[in-house]
């Protein structure tokens, strides 16, 4: 694809801000459009955990893609941060994989042989070597793996944070405004709206749980579905937690400001972003087990967001089969915020350069069928 300085991104999460960033950093005209705030997707809900083989241990392909952008990540934030001028919370402790119940402890070992294929450093604990790195964890606990390189980043704070780097650089924010359709002629891609249609060089297709609802002529509609997560923000009483904590049934992240995120849960409810008991209360349930404390935890509050989940989990993010000049960045499930740098970068690298980076193969939107 040749260069375009003219570029309309869809989508204002994570995904969208960053690639937004990252175009209009290299030079590009980039225009943003999104019929919610920036951030309001899927965005809101989610931690930031910064963990690729604990979300993709049973999928190489997409630890292998975390791996690559966590690599980019000291960069990618001291970048936008110096570019907007806005602090950004971003901590690198590591994370601690917490064994717990019958059979769990096999499970750390099958992670900590993969890791090391990987060239991933790990150190294997065993109880009390577990309880002593993270003290408040229950006496239940049977074994941990520390992963020294994981961390987590505040993904509202790195959202709001791209959208005034981009903004510097010249891109511009429309966030009351939905794409309806996307089409193409020998000249310009067209983007229908709720209000008046635009047009540009290119598209950038980041709507997240909303990409299916936005029509692209001749192409079928991108597989991507929304599954509700429910995160807790819990007002920590005593000694936080070292770092982030991860056990079969929730994670936990503590801020530095001495509160902690719980989360998160996985559920198919379609477009309901309505909190629940059920998972407010599994997820304090879950919490509880793991570390006892948690008991006399405040309740700050919940949050929920809809991560758009695809057929085979891996993100839908290259070039469209059907439509010229369109790219899809899109289809993150719980690896938008991990993702972003790496997602970025290669569509730019696309769309800028005619550069298609072989790690688009395996995340190629044709692979669900023309799209």
């Amino acid at each position: 694809m040749n260069r375009t300085p003219d570029v309309i991104v869809l989508g204002a999460g994570i995904i969208g801000c960053a690639v937004a960033y990252e175009l209009a950093r290299r030079g590009a005209r980039v225009r943003v459009i999104d019929g919610r705030a920036v951030g309001r997707g899927a965005t809101q809900a989610s931690a930031g955990v910064l963990a690729p083989y604990i979300e993709g241990e049973n999928r190489r392909t997409l630890a292998e893609l975390g791996v690559r952008s966590l690599h980019q990540y000291d960069e990618f934030v001291a970048r936008v941060v110096e570019d907007s001028g806005m602090a950004v919370q971003y901590v690198r402790k590591g994370a601690l994989e917490v064994a717990i119940g019958e059979g769990s402890l096999d499970r750390l070992d099958q992670i900590a042989a993969t890791l090391a294929e990987a060239g991933v450093e790990t150190e294997r604990l065993d109880a009390q070597a577990t309880r002593e790195a993270e003290p408040e964890l229950a006496e239940s606990v049977l074994g941990g793996l520390l992963v020294p390189a994981y961390g987590f980043v505040a993904a509202g704070q790195l959202t709001a944070a791209l959208e005034r780097a981009a903004s510097v650089r010249g891109a511009t924010f429309v966030v009351s405004r939905s794409a309806r359709r996307v089409s193409s002629d020998a000249d310009a891609v067209r983007v229908e709206t709720d209000a008046e249609p635009l047009s540009g060089g290119a598209a950038v297709l980041a709507a997240g749980s909303w990409s299916a609802q936005i029509e692209v002529a001749g192409a079928p509609r991108l597989p991507v579905r929304p599954v509700r997560g429910q995160l807790l923000h819990l007002e920590w009483p005593g000694s936080p937690l070292v770092r982030v904590a991860w056990a079969p049934r929730c994670y936990l992240v503590p801020w530095t400001d001495g509160s902690l995120l719980a989360g998160a849960t996985v559920e198919e409810a379609g477009f309901d972003e309505q909190a629940t008991v059920a998972g407010v209360r599994g997820l304090l349930d879950a919490t509880c087990e793991l570390v006892p404390r948690a008991r006399q935890a405040g309740f700050r509050g919940v949050r929920v967001g809809l991560r758009p989940g695809t057929p085979d989990d891996l993100p839908a993010v290259g070039a469209s089969d059907s439509l010229p000049r369109l790219i899809y960045a899109t289809g993150h499930f719980r690896n938008g915020v991990l993702l972003a740098p790496l997602t970025a970068e290669l569509v730019a690298n696309l769309l800028l350069e005619g550069r298609a980076d072989p790690a688009l193969a395996s995340m190629s939107p044709g692979r669900f069928g023309g799209c």
